[in-house]
């Protein structure tokens, strides 16, 4: 692996088996993120964007299978490891905040508690003062007001903003390398959203972490992402630096999604676009490229054949819109 990657997978693909039939929920995806770098992973819901980052952390269902031709995360090959291996690598290497704060706080322990239980785990014979000590310091750091009082309450009696700060204290607490932020802000007001977006930017410039942030909102990916990886249907069907997809998309799926965001291309008053039809079934993708149904630049062959991936610097897309053929 190239000394400034971070992490980097090839042809991955989780597959879930249920009494009605294979889930391909993620099939054969492919991308890397260096070294204090973020890389955002868009797509609507549905997509396989957290079944991809769970994945890589192994964090699933028993009747989940996931296989890839290559998964390295900072030189150790993950799918190598044990359950007791992988344990390890959560929380040091890798963290995660997930979606909703209040369903991943446990509600019944008070924040001092879960807090304490990470600096435990990675910290053998540590001692309670040093854990209460820790804790304060990881909860000023993200920001949490009088963090010793906050530390004697349970998750319900915290706003939103605030659990979402609680979340990335404790995600923060083993100092990882890498950082997964699953829709990081999807629950939270317009003026709080932003804040923890500064937020995320301020900790990864100090402790120099990488970021795979996950959401579907291209307004939440233009101010932080580096690169953008956009995801459809179990597969990424366009990558590239931000500037670019912003400036010139190349799929049809990136560009509808850009333009049904108001403020980005889209001027005050003027006409959101809407994405026709819904996400296929993972358990039973169309013939062609996956897009096709609901693509308004379809041709006979979209439906009929899927489009190879077109690689041109540090862009790719799986398109016949923009491909060899096509030139």
């Amino acid at each position: 692996m190239d000394d400034k990657k971070f992490l980097e997978i090839k042809n991955l693909r989780t597959y879930f088996n249920t009494p009605e039939g294979v889930v391909k929920s993620v099939d054969g995806v492919s991308f890397h993120i260096n070294k204090s770098e973020t890389l955002a992973l868009v797509g609507e819901s549905g997509c396989g964007k957290t079944v991809t980052s769970l994945s890589l952390i192994r964090l699933l269902a028993d009747t989940a299978e996931v296989q890839a031709d290559y998964m390295e995360v900072d030189g150790t090959k993950m799918l190598e490891l044990s359950k007791s291996e992988i344990r390890k690598i959560r929380g040091s290497k890798i963290s995660m905040i997930f979606q909703e704060p209040m369903t991943s706080l446990n509600p019944v322990y008070k924040i001092e508690k879960q807090l304490g239980e990470v600096f435990a785990l990675h910290n053998q014979g540590i001692s309670s003062e040093e854990i209460q000590k820790r804790s304060i310091e990881i909860l000023s750091k993200v920001g949490v007001p009088n963090p010793i009082e906050r530390l004697k309450v349970y998750p319900h009696q915290l706003s939103g903003g605030l659990r979402q700060r609680v979340m990335i204290a404790i995600s923060l607490a083993a100092n990882p390398q890498m950082l997964i932020a699953d829709e990081p802000t999807t629950a939270l007001d317009v003026t709080i959203q932003a804040q923890i977006i500064d937020l995320l930017k301020e900790l990864q410039k100090e402790m120099q972490m990488s970021i795979l942030l996950i959401t579907h909102d291209f307004g939440v990916v233009s101010q932080i992402a580096d690169r953008v990886a956009v995801m459809y249907a179990g597969k990424i069907v366009e990558e590239a630096p931000l500037e670019d997809i912003f400036s010139d998309p190349w799929h049809p799926y990136t560009k509808l999604l850009i333009l049904s965001i108001p403020g980005i291309k889209v001027t005050r008053g003027a006409r959101l676009e809407a994405i026709v039809g819904t996400v296929p079934n993972p358990m039973n993708y169309p013939v062609g490229c996956r897009f096709a149904p609901r693509c308004p630049y379809v041709m006979d062959r979209c439906i009929k054949e899927s489009p190879s991936e077109f690689v041109l610097g540090s862009r790719r897309v799986s398109c016949f819109l923009k491909g060899d053929d096509n030139e």
